[in-house]
């Protein structure tokens, strides 16, 4: 991976974090004493600022830095959570997302953003200011600011460190290197907290070149760092190789002994390891001397105890593994995720397309030859290729929880922005569905979820004298339905108002002051350009842009909507998605000439009629269906089709027009005697589509129409069958609603006539 890379996947996980730290500070403030939520915060501003040290984004480093340093205290217990510090940590999420952003496109902090940075800066210190501070950075282990030795450890090693600056010993494991980490960029972390004085690399254990090996790191480092950082975020420097390294902080004025906790026990080796901490800076010669003169020095028979077990309160901190400890092994695991690019996936996808169509076109050929050995292989690579096919589509489909845990925040800023109490349920997190078809609903959701805040929901005290609690309700749920995703925006609000609607309808012109609507069409006025009843206009509304925005979004994404609403009860908004854009297993039909696809899970059944039902049914646009009324459309009417013999099924055709066919079939091509009905049902809706004949399952690849042919009545895209031919895809939500408002106005149409 080169450095692009590398930072485009920085970027990336940068942005995911975030995401997660938003989520988690908006569910803080309702359990405010969850550590693992507070540690979730911590982690994601603590690995951002790791990541962007390493690439040295000196910028970001420094902005996350102070946000850091409030958190911390909050871990610890200094600062509580309140309503005001999650504002404030919100804002300063939001403002890593434009820092990020500006790393994304290669651009600089301008003025306004170093300014902002800076004020986000003054009410963290602000912030802060409420927890206990110290004059010497605070060990984590240590219960107060000052390095202190219990008594018996005083009268046994002597005096205090003078130096002023912390001093870090590191010695790498020997598969730093070889399980991808860098120790130079660990010492580049450092020095973005602080100032690095004098290092020592130690070489005492670098063997012989032809023993050494190349993956295998052989570093030691002695430091003297000066920094105000506290000891908590130097050791989160090296939060990555904990467990590759062996790591000891001593913080400023530490005692003497502490400095030599990790030499080996011969007075030689102490020697040797005073001479480093001098090198360092760290120690001087005085103070190396009275060590090596020291009672524990020169009685070396007993082992000395570990650091960490006889020293808890010298502000001593040991990372990874004891040098006594046997060697782990640091392979790295396997990997359970890996990140693959949306433009690459979207390319499979095409060519998983294009496999179908092929697999389609040899079995064509193959029923053709009637070779049995043949139609045997075409049948084991359709089955292959249609596992293919499900595989790539599962790759493609996401859980729609993380596009609605978003609106937590949506909601939270503009009732607050309204001065409102709302609440927002989730249910269906877990429902998935095609990640463009994801990506694409945001928008419309949005614009549902503001409208249902400003428009929707009542203020308390309205609510209240309406007998309702003060706090309102948005619900956001999702689940499957008939081979389609629903989605439902639902709230505890006044509802739609019908009389205000078609008054402001009528004043527009939409419609004609003695024209009769359904309750269905007076809730899908609001649908219309332009259309709003807000007695005021807002930041967030009035304007009567956006709810048209919103249904033209869904429709260009093969859906519909439907609204429920009770005045005084609440509005429900459904929206209906096919689960994908993609491929889908259809229903081969043909009118004539030409070939259709029905959406296969949106197929009940497929009736044959009889000579007299279809006399029967001319002229009129039912029929009776076992005792019931089902509404019909005959697709050769809808589209004006010629009548003219139909198309034989495509198994018999060689992929040219007027080709020649097997006479034993040629039956088939003879005018058609009897017409078939496919039972089509959408949203608990049923209608009919009257086609010739019914050609079986087939399976296609979704193909938009272009820009001349889009918005077709009852046509969504078209697909390329295995003879090359063209086959349109039935729009059935479309046609259905259609019906419906077919059979509305032919009611109405029979109320106003005369006779009646």
């Amino acid at each position: 991976m080169n450095l692009d890379d590398a930072l485009q996947t920085f970027i990336v996980e940068s942005r995911e974090l975030l995401e997660n730290m938003e989520q988690a500070l908006l569910r803080i403030e309702q359990s405010p004493c969850d550590s693992d939520l507070i540690n979730a915060i911590f982690r994601a501003a603590h690995t951002i600022k790791g990541s962007a040290g390493l690439f040295g984004i000196d910028h970001l480093v420094h902005f996350t830095h102070h946000a850091e340093n409030v958190l911390d205290k909050v871990r610890a217990g200094e600062l509580n959570i309140s309503r005001e510090l999650v504002a404030l940590l919100l804002e300063v999420c939001d403002h890593m997302g434009t820092l990020v952003d500006l790393v994304a496109a290669g651009q600089s902090p301008s003025a306004e953003v170093y300014q902002h940075s800076q004020t986000l800066i003054e009410g963290l210190q602000t912030s802060g200011r409420g927890a206990t501070t110290s004059t010497h950075p605070e060990p984590v282990s240590a219960s107060t600011s000052a390095p202190t030795v219990d008594a018996k450890h005083t009268e046994r090693f002597g005096d205090y460190a003078t130096t002023s600056h912390w001093h870090i010993s590191l010695r790498f494991g020997r598969d730093v290197l070889r399980n991808g980490m860098d120790p130079v960029a660990f010492l580049r972390y450092l020095g973005t907290l602080g100032q690095i004085i004098h290092i020592v690399t130690l070489s005492d254990v670098i063997p012989v070149v032809e023993q050494m090996d190349p993956e295998d790191c052989y570093l030691g480092f002695e430091i003297c760092y000066d920094t105000e950082a506290d000891q908590a975020a130097i050791e989160n420097v090296f939060e990555f190789v904990r467990d590759e390294a062996q790591v000891h902080i001593l913080p400023p004025h530490s005692p003497l002994c502490d400095y030599f906790g990790s030499a080996p026990v011969s007075p030689e080796d102490y020697a040797c390891q005073g001479e480093y901490l001098v090198e360092c800076a760290s120690l001087t010669p005085a103070e190396v001397a009275a060590f090596l003169g020291s009672t524990h020095v020169q009685h070396t028979a007993a082992p000395v105890p570990s650091p960490v077990a006889t020293l808890p309160a010298s502000g001593l901190a040991v990372l990874g593994n004891s040098a006594s400890t046997k060697p782990k092994d640091n392979k790295a695991p396997d990997a359970g995720l890996i990140r693959v690019n949306a433009q690459t996936l979207d390319e499979h996808i095409n060519l998983v397309g294009e496999l179908i169509i092929a697999s389609a076109s040899i079995s064509l050929f193959a029923l053709k030859s009637a070779a049995p050995e043949l139609i045997e292989a075409a049948s084991v690579m359709n089955r292959l290729v249609e596992n293919v096919r499900d595989s790539a589509l599962q790759l493609r489909m996401v859980q729609i929880g993380a596009t609605f845990n978003k609106f937590q925040r949506v909601v939270r800023d503009v009732s607050k922005e309204i001065g409102k109490d709302i609440a927002l349920e989730i249910s269906g997190a877990d429902t998935e569905l095609d990640k463009t078809v994801v990506e694409k609903i945001s928008d419309p959701l949005t614009h549902l979820v503001r409208n249902s805040i400003d428009h929707g929901i009542e203020p308390s005290e309205v609510r209240l004298a309406r007998g309702k609690p003060a706090q309102g309700t948005l619900r956001l749920h999702a689940y499957h339905d008939s081979g389609s995703i629903a989605i439902e925006v639902s709230d505890d609000g006044g509802g739609l108002p019908k009389e205000r609607i078609m008054a402001k309808a009528i004043e527009r012109g939409l419609i004609k002051p003695d024209q009769i609507l359904s309750e269905s069409e007076i809730h899908h006025l609001i649908f219309e350009p332009g259309f709003s009843t807000a007695e005021q206009i807002n930041n967030l509304s009035g304007r009567g842009v956006g709810m048209d925005v919103v249904r033209r979004n869904i429709t260009a994404l093969r859906g519909s909507i439907e609204i429920e609403s009770t005045e005084g009860v609440g509005t429900t908004i459904r929206i209906r998605l096919p689960l994908t854009l993609a491929i889908i297993d259809g229903f081969l039909v043909g009118v004539g000439r030409s070939s259709f696809v029905i959406p296969l899970d949106m197929l009940e059944e497929c009736v044959e009629l009889t000579t007299e039902e279809t006399q029967a049914a001319q002229g009129r646009d039912q029929l009776n269906l076992r005792g019931e009324i089902l509404p019909f459309i005959r697709l050769r009417q809808l589209f004006a089709i010629a009548d003219v013999p139909a198309a034989p099924p495509d198994w018999m055709q060689d992929g040219q027009d007027g080709a020649s066919i097997d006479p034993e079939l040629a039956f088939l091509l003879q005018p058609v005697q009897r017409e078939n009905v496919v039972v089509v049902n959408y949203a608990g809706h049923r209608a009919g589509l009257v086609v010739d004949t019914l050609q079986g399952e087939y399976q296609t690849v979704i193909r938009p129409l272009g820009a001349v042919f889009n918005g077709i009545q009852g046509i969504s895209g078209f697909t390329i069958l295995g003879t090359g031919r063209v086959a349109l895809i039935m729009d059935v939500p479309n046609l259905v609603r259609y019906v419906i408002q077919r059979d509305h106005h032919n009611y109405a149409a029979m109320q106003r006539s005369p006779s009646r």
